[in-house]
């Protein structure tokens, strides 16, 4: 029997390819043990007992950015926490530690090292975060989930998709997304979304022109998120929802997509061949621009800023693309012409082979 320990957590950028590689790991090996090592703040303490692992969780230690009183206390506490995933190693019997990044990771990597165990990285975003490149330093085995990724060792792997979708077959769960969001089979449908959290120029923006789109012959499935700022206007063929726990049938229905570029979204919606309309988030260190570089200079989506995505774009912009079914399917093919599907595959192999 292996066992594995699988490190990462906090946002479902980390937890979600990290569960799609646990289900493949399980899947071809019903015997395999799996651990999750993540902390009780993250996204992860949610998700991985619902999923049925067992989450064994360390404190949440953000490296400090500045001189404070935090950053006098966190190497002492760095090393308390490498010594606590060192002991849950030797204890368990573990044989491979895979990290995927986020706050529980860095300190996993360490005691892999210490403890002579084989490490396996999984780097989400193309611009890797910093446990990862940590990480990298201590393994050849590092999986990427877009080519181009600048870490040591890198292994271009694709992105571990959640089951539904690595086997979503858009034509035949049409019928069962049509009745599920209660829109019509007559139009083509624009899927609008800025992830479980929302993003507020988007949603401002194409509440501003709602009429506009659906003039313009199309259904708009709009899924806000965040909190729920925008009140359903009542216009024909536009669906506001706040949350979608079914992806897999909104990506089902989408003939285009306007979102934000996390690692997640821009790698689904390439292995599904949909062209999208990417808005990076504006905060952070850019990696969301990075993210969808790949799938809009194989020309199967296009990148607009934040700042420029105004109901000005949508007039100028958005609304002749709509118009243009042709180059819809163009961008659909190309965008496919990136995707990866077997990405879990992919970073399964890139595990045994460590082993």
């Amino acid at each position: 029997m292996t066992r594995y320990l699988l490190a990462g957590g906090g946002t479902a950028g980390h937890v979600n390819p990290l569960l799609a590689v646990a289900d493949r790991l399980r899947r071809d090996d019903p015997s395999a043990e799996v651990v999750v090592l993540g902390t009780q703040e993250g996204l992860e303490a949610r998700l991985v007992p619902e999923r049925g692992y067992e989450l064994a969780t360390i404190p949440k230690l953000p490296f400090p950015r500045r001189p404070n009183a935090a950053a006098l206390r966190f190497p002492g506490e760095y090393r308390r926490a490498i010594g606590t995933v060192r002991r849950l190693i030797e204890e368990r019997g573990i044989d491979a530690v895979v990290g995927f990044g986020g706050y529980a990771a860095a300190p996993a990597y360490s005691a892999a090292r210490k403890t002579g165990v084989p490490l396996i990285l999984h780097e989400a975003n193309a611009k890797p975060g910093l446990a990862n490149r940590l990480g990298a330093r201590y393994t050849p085995f590092v999986g990427v989930a877009f080519q181009g990724t600048k870490l040591p060792h890198s292994t271009f792997v694709g992105m571990p998709l959640r089951v539904e979708i690595e086997q979503l077959d858009r034509a035949a769960s049409r019928p069962e997304a049509l009745a599920f969001f209660g829109l019509t089979d007559d139009r083509a449908t624009l899927l609008v979304t800025g992830g479980s959290l929302g993003a507020r120029r988007i949603n401002r923006t194409i509440a501003d022109r709602a009429a506009e789109l659906t003039d313009a012959g199309f259904q708009v499935l709009h899924i806000q998120g965040g909190r729920g700022e925008l009140t359903d206007p009542g216009i024909e063929h536009y669906r506001l929802l706040d949350y979608c726990d079914r992806m897999d049938l909104a990506f089902a229905l989408t003939d285009v997509a306007i979102a934000r570029s996390g690692a997640a979204t821009v790698c689904e919606f390439a292995a599904l061949g949909i062209p999208a309309v990417y808005v990076p988030y504006p905060v952070g260190n850019g990696e969301q621009r990075f993210n969808a570089a790949g799938v809009v200079e194989a020309g199967g989506g296009i990148l607009v800023d934040d700042a420029a995505f105004l109901p000005t774009w949508v007039d100028t912009d958005l609304l002749p693309l709509l118009g243009d079914r042709d180059r819809l399917a163009r961008m659909g093919v190309r965008a496919a012409s990136a995707g990866v599907r077997d990405g879990s595959d992919r970073m399964v192999s890139l595990i045994r082979s460590s082993l």
